[in-house]
C-alpha cells in the first residue's frame, strides 16, 4: 500500500473544501481516487459535518427515517458508556458501547435499539473483561452524534443540536433510561432513626461531564423528578434522587437494571 506525505493530504483537503471533484483531486496529485474520498470523509467528521450522500441510510443526509424513541435512548447510552472510533483497518468508523455482563437484559435493550436506529447496519457484540462491547459501523456515526470529537466527553463541551434537543423533548424517559442504564443504578439506601433500621430506594447517576449531568438534571426538571446534587471527595459526579414520588416515577418509566 502506498504512503503519502502529510503535504499531499493537505493538499488534497485544502483542493477539496474548496469544491474541486475528488476524481480531479486523484488525477492531479496522483492518488487513488478512494483514498481521496477517504480523506475527504474524515476531514469532514471531524469537523462536525455530514460525510455526504452515497449510502441512502442516514437520516441526516438522506432523509430516511429515524426511531426517535429508540434514538434518545442510544443518545443516553452514548453519552455514559459509548464512544465513536476509528481503527486502522477500517475504512469507516465504529460506535461502540460497552456493558457490563451483570445486566445482560441492557446489552440486548441496547442491540435492538442500535438495529432500529441503522436498520441498514449489522450490529455486533464483542466479549472483553466482565463487559460486551456493543457495536455498529457506519461513516454517518458523526451525523447522529455531533458530540463526537477528540479527547473524553468531559474534557469538551458537550450540548445537544437543536434537532437531537426536539427528539430528547419528545421522548425524555428514553433518554433518561439511556442515562442511567449507562452511568446510573437504583439501590437500597437504609438509615437508622430512633434505634430502627429504616430501608428506601434510590436512584443514582454518575458522570464526570458537568455538560452531561446538566442535561439529565434538565430532563428531570422538566419531568417533574425532584434531584440533588451530591459531593463525594470534594467531586460534584454524583446525582441522587430519592423522594418518594420521584423513585415512583422513575420506577414506572426505567426501573432496576436487569
Amino acid at each position: 500500500m502506498s504512503l503519502h506525505s502529510l503535504d499531499v493530504r493537505q493538499t488534497a483537503l485544502t483542493l477539496l473544501r474548496s469544491g474541486v471533484r475528488n476524481a480531479e483531486v486523484a488525477r492531479k496529485l496522483n492518488v487513488p481516487a478512494g483514498t481521496i474520498g477517504y480523506w475527504k470523509h474524515m476531514d469532514r467528521a471531524k469537523r462536525g459535518e455530514c460525510p455526504g450522500r452515497g449510502s441512502h441510510d442516514c437520516p441526516r443526509c438522506d432523509g430516511v427515517p429515524l426511531d426517535h424513541a429508540a434514538y434518545a435512548y442510544l443518545l443516553g447510552l452514548y453519552l455514559g458508556d459509548g464512544h465513536i472510533s476509528h481503527y486502522s483497518g477500517h475504512r469507516t468508523l465504529t460506535l461502540m458501547i460497552t456493558l457490563d455482563d451483570h445486566w445482560p437484559g441492557i446489552q440486548d435493550e441496547a442491540e435492538a435499539a442500535l438495529r432500529s436506529v441503522f436498520p441498514t447496519r449489522g450490529t455486533c457484540r464483542v466479549r472483553v473483561k466482565g463487559a460486551h462491547n456493543i457495536k455498529v459501523y457506519s461513516k454517518h456515526l458523526p451525523c447522529l452524534f455531533p458530540q463526537h470529537g477528540p479527547g473524553r466527553k468531559h474534557e469538551r463541551l458537550i450540548a445537544l443540536a437543536p434537532w437531537q434537543q426536539e427528539i430528547v423533548d419528545e421522548h425524555p424517559w428514553s433518554f433518561v433510561r439511556g442515562l442511567i442504564h449507562s452511568d446510573g443504578c437504583r439501590i437500597t439506601n437504609w438509615t437508622v432513626r430512633k434505634g430502627k433500621r429504616y430501608e428506601y430506594p434510590r436512584y443514582w447517576f454518575t458522570n464526570v461531564s458537568d455538560d452531561i449531568r446538566a442535561l439529565f438534571t434538565d430532563t428531570l426538571d422538566r419531568l417533574g423528578v425532584a434531584w440533588t446534587n451530591c459531593t463525594r471527595y470534594g467531586k460534584p459526579y454524583n446525582v441522587s434522587i430519592a423522594r418518594k414520588e420521584s423513585v415512583a416515577l422513575m420506577d414506572a418509566h426505567v426501573g432496576p437494571k436487569y
